[in-house]
């Protein structure tokens, strides 16, 4: 007979220990340790095992599996081209923030093509999913409904269902019956994840998973979890604007690099097609300190606003602040205007912001920001059709970036006549009728060209 034992566990990264610690001893972190009880079967007790299903690698047909479509294109690009069958997908994200609506959605979509597929509420009763698909017109589909929180009626559900796709939510609320701690504990989000997990290889069911999050914007519950599955996708964005954006941080069938971009609106999660247009709607032309760049988010080229703000400081130490960008990548920034460009930065706050709540870690927004911070300092705004993009060095130099020409184009069909580039990177590129490309090699002759 099973004996129950009490043992430590990492929420960060899985690790066990025997007794409480302040620090895990597997990854370092403080106050992660939480206590669990967990279930310790005797040494004599004999497992069955079956005999081993071995393949030669050479003879898998890769083709075999076919990805299936969502229905919304946003999504299909944010994981790779579709569905992949016994993938499964973990997403997260801010209560409120459209998971459900979103997952609600997808359901819809693949229903109508046929395909079973079960919605797992462990939230919601059924009364209340189908308010839900009723505002979002998607109440008459051939969609499997089960309100159940114990992962093994769950899968037999989906088995007796013949379920190809499955979306539970959440896994916070999922429990597996022979483990004492309670729903959300790290045990049982280990145990259910794992036991879909097999569900998923063994039958060729894709399922997706809605995680909440912490107060530091991760899913909560141990790490391990997301090493656990084949595709984490977090939702980003504010309840002070109908805008969404999903991004994958992991994905094994496709780049880690895309992004999905919705609005929230009463009939649920809109499609935004044209980023850049959504972003440059709202773009105030004739400010000093606002410079437009173009980012790459995996294969899309995007058009976005970099803001910048300076004014004398009243204290001794001037004030960096950054939101959307790096901030120490700011503050190096800054150190390059000051020493290379001659700006007089040292008793000036500076204020750095990525409109319309994108984030931006590619190095090529450097001389967009430098450019920026320079025109709030001078208080003198941009032509109104000049954008910019290349990276900044240390000593002053504008260094080359990735995929120069889809910037270039994708500026351009903007309406953007006037760009700033990095000089070493001209040759081979296409300049449109009516746009002017301007070479700078230098920080010095990149602020120089920009009021040209």
């Amino acid at each position: 007979m099973a004996k129950q034992k009490i043992i430590y566990i990492c929420t960060e990264c899985g690790g066990t220990s025997l007794k409480w610690v302040g620090k895990c001893p597997e990854c370092g972190k403080w106050n992660t340790m939480v206590e669990e009880a967990v279930e310790v079967k005797p040494a004599n007790e004999k497992r069955r095992v079956s005999a081993a299903n071995i393949s030669r690698l050479k003879d898998i047909d890769e083709g075999a599996h076919i990805r299936a479509l969502t229905g919304i294109g946003e999504l299909d690009r944010v994981l790779g081209g579709g569905i992949v069958d016994g993938a499964i997908t973990l997403i997260g994200g801010d209560p409120g923030i459209g998971k459900s609506t979103l997952l609600l959605q997808v359901a819809g979509h693949i229903a109508k093509n046929e395909v079973e597929v079960l919605y797992v509420s462990g939230e919601e009763s059924t009364h209340q999913v189908a308010l839900r698909a009723k505002r979002l017109k998607v109440s008459d589909s051939q969609v499997n409904l089960y309100c159940q929180t114990d992962v093994d009626r769950i899968i037999k559900a989906a088995k007796d269902t013949k379920a190809k796709v499955m979306i539970v939510d959440s896994i916070q609320t999922m429990y597996k019956e022979e483990l004492p701690s309670a729903p959300g504990s790290v045990a049982q989000v280990r145990e259910s994840t794992a036991a879909f997990m097999r569900f998923a290889k063994e039958n060729g069911c894709a399922i997706f998973l809605v995680g909440h999050v912490t107060k530091q914007g991760s899913i909560a519950g141990p790490r391990i979890l997301e090493h656990m599955v084949d595709t984490v996708l977090y939702f980003e964005g504010s309840s002070d604007h109908s805008y969404r954006i999903l991004r994958a941080v992991k994905n094994r069938f496709g780049s880690t690099n895309e992004i999905g971009v919705f609005e929230m609106t009463d009939a649920g999660m809109v499609e935004v097609k044209n980023p850049s247009q959504m972003l440059m709607s709202q773009r105030s032309e004739g400010f000093p300190g606002s410079v437009v760049t173009v980012t790459m988010e995996g294969t899309r080229a995007i058009l976005v606003e970099v803001q910048a703000l300076v004014s004398h400081t009243a204290f001794g130490m001037p004030r960096r602040q950054a939101s959307g960008m790096d901030y120490n990548r700011v503050v190096l920034l800054l150190a390059v205007l000051e020493k290379r460009a001659g700006l007089q930065l040292y008793d000036q706050d500076c204020y750095v912001n990525i409109a319309g709540g994108m984030k931006i870690v590619e190095p090529a927004a450097d001389l967009a920001l430098c450019i920026a911070v320079a025109s709030a300092l001078k208080n003198q705004s941009l032509p109104a059709d000049t954008a910019v993009f290349g990276e900044v060095g240390l000593t002053g130099e504008i260094r080359s970036t990735s995929s120069m020409q889809q910037r270039i184009d994708e500026a351009v069909r903007s309406g953007f006549s006037k760009i700033i580039i990095p000089g070493k990177s001209v040759k081979g590129l296409k300049e449109k009728e009516g746009t002017k490309l301007i070479p700078v090699e230098r920080l010095s002759q990149a602020l120089k060209a920009a009021w040209e």
